[in-house]
């Protein structure tokens, strides 16, 4: 296993535990030293995830970091191309999609089998999939480029989405909840996504359970203003929440 999937797995195991002691991952990572697993979270804790406290690890109520896209692109991949290819079957014939950064968004375009499809992005890893005959066109907006995340953000970002219009959009998110909304630790990336969201009949945040209720720096809108697109049914979402499981028929899914 590497480095950064293992390090994915120790967030996981605190974001349900809060609280766990090294003899706790030693059991979970078998064939791992103590000492490999001191390391990674050591290394968490530089990067704002984790505190180290004598013998174990507790999780940050608020994170402030986002992981680049290098790292994301190695974990929960299985989960990854399920919501992508979920979200895909929504698209509808010469829709104009938005695509948000983020590795599962990215994912969606080699699952679109809707025809002349034109899409709108700030992710720059859309370029990579765009060999889909079903794509039209695609418009890469501009600003500035954050190389750890693949994606386009800031004031230009802005005042050109301002002005564009989605029969649908898709949107990554750090975290995800009835308290929390939909959130990311990055003020750009969050006034991209309030933006996209009103201008959007149709706005889908794919998220996969692992993220309910995580909590980051900067809240872009509610839970209940959009249509979550996730791996499992969590069950402490309201009746106000739309959402989708993978697995499940498309059309009833839906609650």
């Amino acid at each position: 296993m590497i480095p950064y999937v293992r390090r994915e797995k120790i967030m996981e195991e605190l974001e349900s535990k809060d609280l766990m002691y090294i003899e706790d991952f030693v059991k979970i990572f078998e064939g791992v030293s103590e000492s490999t697993i001191r390391r990674d979270l050591k290394n968490l804790e530089e990067e704002n995830q984790l505190t180290v406290l004598r013998g174990g690890a507790v999780k940050r109520k608020v994170n402030t970091f986002e992981l680049p896209v290098g790292t994301k692109k190695f974990l929960n991949l299985d989960k990854k191309e399920r919501i992508a290819k979920l979200a895909a079957s929504f698209v509808t014939d010469e829709e104009v999609i938005y695509i948000d950064s983020g590795t599962t968004c990215s994912a969606i375009v080699k699952f679109i089998k809707a025809r002349d499809v034109r899409i709108v992005t700030s992710n720059t890893l859309v370029l990579q999939e765009l060999d889909n005959p079903n794509i039209t066109s695609c418009i890469i907006i501009g600003g500035d480029f954050n190389k750890h995340l693949d994606s386009i953000s800031g004031p230009l970002s802005d005042n050109t989405l301002k002005n564009l219009y989605f029969d649908r959009a898709f949107l990554g998110a750090s975290g995800f909840g009835k308290e929390v909304g939909v959130n990311t630790p990055d003020f750009r990336e969050a006034s991209k996504k309030t933006i996209v969201n009103t201008n959007s009949k149709k706005c889908y945040v794919l998220a996969d359970s692992t993220k309910y209720n995580k909590s980051t720096l900067c809240k872009a809108f509610e839970l209940n203003q959009c249509i979550l697109v996730t791996d499992k049914k969590i069950n402490d979402l309201d009746e106000k929440t739309k959402y989708y499981i993978v697995g499940s028929d498309p059309h009833s899914a839906k609650v």
